[in-house]
């Protein structure tokens, strides 16, 4: 069993940045492909972030390319999201989740373990 806790949400304004944190613990944390999404109010969840075991692919969403950096410590077992240039539309619960496939993948149905949330507030 694997569990996630994520950390680092918040409220801040427009043009402004939050670094999310996911500490995992059980299973070995280093073999996982690692992933962000978020759901906002009245939507559906969506993919934001994954990165691959090794951290060296990466993948994101059309809509934070070029604002957010998902980067992983894996002798902390712990997964970023760093996220700058702060949208309104960014306002959502995040989650993290991990993915026991070694394949970085954008669809939620294919992560096996996620946390509980943290929620982001972006305000105008």
């Amino acid at each position: 069993q694997v569990q996630l806790v994520e950390s680092g949400g918040g409220l801040v304004q427009a043009g402004g940045s939050l670094r999310l944190s996911c500490v995992a613990s059980g299973r070995t944390f280093s073999s996982f492909t690692m992933g962000w999404f978020r759901q906002a109010p009245g939507k559906e969840r969506e993919f934001v972030a994954a990165i691959s075991w090794n951290g060296g692919i990466t993948s994101y969403a059309d809509s934070v390319k070029g604002r957010f950096t998902i980067s992983r410590d894996n002798a902390r077992n712990t997964v970023y999201l760093q996220m700058n240039s702060l949208k309104p539309e960014d306002t959502a619960v995040y989650y993290c989740a991990a993915d026991v496939g070694i394949v970085v993948v954008i669809i939620e149905s294919y992560y096996d373990y996620w946390g509980q949330g943290t929620q982001v507030t972006v305000s105008s």
